[in-house]
């Protein structure tokens, strides 16, 4: 009897694990992104509702103006001037007219605004494709067989949030794959998280520091790239990990990750301190190496890089 029930409670805690597991796989059969990712979700504009007032109804309105549905005052204020311009838009994309800027509407805008792309006249398929980020300059630039074919300006991530830098792959490649990154998505195999290029409802953003650590290009740009960019292919993200962004250096603790994390994890190694993954992931295992660290040179017993470490670690 005892042997039945175990039997059977392993059974059920079997099909629960499924069904956990198969309840984070979409329609499309990517997993959802997790939390420690470049998540770059869309803020629901609405009259009355989160956000009435704020840069990306300032942003909103722009774009419809330029698009001839809104010619009221560029306020950043969702008023009913908005609010009809943007009734008007969902109409003519056939969308619900409820002049509430959602997922949907933010997709029909994005891909309505965004720039024309390049020429599309290409030289014939190369056997090696490879694509090389400047987070400095902020432009993407395809390689075929190793010379550069064509260049795109790109957005990247913010001071807190920065763009990973590196050697990586691409390891998964998915079409509208989920709200907030655009008409295609190209993974990366960063070891400390998921973060990939995407496509963008934030065409403004395009050319500046604003994601969360992944690569936006313009919807247009990044479907012209999607087909010519193999599983496999090498991406190089190159960049400065600590100065690219303004302050030079973030305070670094337990659980953060990043290029930065990574560099420091090299220096600790270096000095035989470190003997963990050199992976960008600050875990249990870097703690004992930084508090040895700070002890050698006289610095308060705290598990933190900050100023004083940067500087006695030669940064």
């Amino acid at each position: 009897m005892g042997v039945n029930n175990t039997g059977r409670t392993l059974c059920f805690l079997c099909f629960l694990l499924l069904f956990l597991f198969h309840a984070t796989i979409p329609a499309g059969g990517e997993p959802q992104p997790p939390d420690r990712c470049c998540r770059d979700p869309e803020p629901i504009l609405k009259m009355g509702g989160p956000g009435t007032t704020s840069a990306d109804v300032r942003q909103l309105q722009q774009l419809l103006n330029r698009l001839g549905y809104y010619y009221g005052p560029v306020d950043g204020i969702f008023g009913p001037a908005t609010a009809r311009a943007v009734e008007d838009f969902q109409r003519d994309r056939n969308l619900t007219a409820d002049g509430v800027v959602g997922p949907a509407t933010w997709n029909a805008i994005g891909q309505t605004a965004t720039r024309p792309t390049a020429s599309r006249q290409d030289r014939p398929p190369a056997k090696d494709v490879s694509i090389l980020i400047d987070t400095t300059r902020r432009t993407l630039t395809v390689l075929f067989d190793g010379r550069p074919h064509r260049q795109y300006p790109v957005a990247v991530g913010r001071f807190e949030t920065p763009t990973p830098l590196g050697d990586f792959r691409v390891v998964r490649k998915a079409m509208h794959w989920g709200t907030g990154f655009g008409s295609r998505w190209l993974g990366l195999d960063v070891p400390w998280g998921l973060y990939g290029i995407h496509g963008t409802n934030k065409p403004w953003s395009i050319g500046s520091y604003a994601s969360h650590g992944c690569i936006r290009m313009h919807n247009r740009d990044v479907e012209e790239l999607y087909p010519r960019v193999p599983v496999g292919a090498q991406v190089i993200i190159i960049g400065n990990p600590f100065i690219y962004r303004e302050p030079p250096y973030r305070d670094l603790r337990r659980d953060f990750c990043g290029s930065d994390v990574m560099e420091v994890q090299r220096a600790l190694a270096r000095l035989g301190l470190f003997k963990g993954k050199i992976d960008g992931t600050w875990r249990w295992d870097m703690e004992e190496s930084v508090y040895r660290f700070r002890a050698m040179h006289g610095l308060s017993r705290d598990n933190v890089i900050d100023k004083p470490a940067y500087r006695a670690l030669g940064f």
